[in-house]
C-alpha cells in the first residue's frame, strides 16, 4: 500500500502478511481523498476510521496533516501494526482494539468523517447496522459524512441519509449524511 499525498506522499508500506485485512486500493483511495478534499479542510476534521485494518486510511488523514484520528479494529495485529507506523511518522492515530458494533453502541465522541471498511462479506443486515447505530448514538457532526466501502455487488442505496455512491473498479464507497 502507498500513501498518495501530504508529508508522506508515494510513501510505500508493507504490513505484515498474517494480518486478516484487504487494504483500500491506491487508486479507490485517491479517489475518495479527492471527494473528500473538496468538502473538508482535511487537517482540521475529526476522523473515525472503522475497520481500520493496516491503517490504510487513517495514515493517509495523517499525511494530509489531520491529527484527529481514531481507528478501530478488533485484530490485535492490525492495532499494533498502526500503532507502530504512527510512532515511526509521528501520526497522532488513537487506536482502539475492539469489535466495532460494540464500539458504535457505546462510543459517546462526535465525528466530522466516519470511515468504515467492513468485510466485503458481510450480510445486508451488517451492513445496515453500521449506519444505524452511527445515526442512533448521534456519532456524526451535523455536516458530517459517513462513508463505507463495500464491493459493486453490495447496495446500500435503499439505506436512510445515503446521499451517493462511486465507484473505484471492483470497489464502491456509499456516502451519507443527516
Amino acid at each position: 500500500m502507498r500513501i498518495i499525498s501530504g508529508k508522506y506522499k508515494s510513501r510505500r508500506l508493507t504490513a505484515p502478511k498474517n494480518l486478516p485485512v484487504r487494504p483500500t486500493t491506491d487508486m479507490a483511495k485517491e479517489g475518495l481523498f479527492n471527494i473528500l478534499n473538496n468538502w473538508y479542510d482535511i487537517d482540521d476534521i475529526t476522523v473515525l476510521d472503522l475497520f481500520s485494518g493496516t491503517g490504510n486510511i487513517s495514515f493517509e488523514f495523517g499525511s494530509r496533516g489531520n491529527t484527529q484520528i481514531t481507528s478501530v479494529d478488533q485484530h490485535h495485529g492490525c492495532i499494533n501494526y498502526i500503532n507502530q507506523i504512527s510512532k515511526e511518522l509521528e501520526f497522532n492515530i488513537n487506536t482502539i482494539k475492539a469489535d466495532v458494533f460494540s464500539f458504535l453502541e457505546k462510543h459517546t465522541g462526535k465525528y466530522d468523517v466516519i470511515f468504515a471498511d467492513p468485510p466485503y462479506d458481510f450480510s445486508d443486515e451488517q451492513f445496515a447496522k453500521i449506519p444505524e447505530l452511527v445515526w442512533e448514538n448521534n456519532l456524526l457532526d451535523e455536516k458530517g459524512t459517513l462513508v463505507v466501502e463495500h464491493s459493486q455487488q453490495t447496495d446500500l442505496s435503499n439505506l436512510p441519509n445515503f446521499t451517493q455512491a462511486k465507484r473505484y473498479g471492483g470497489c464502491m464507497f456509499s456516502f451519507f449524511e443527516l
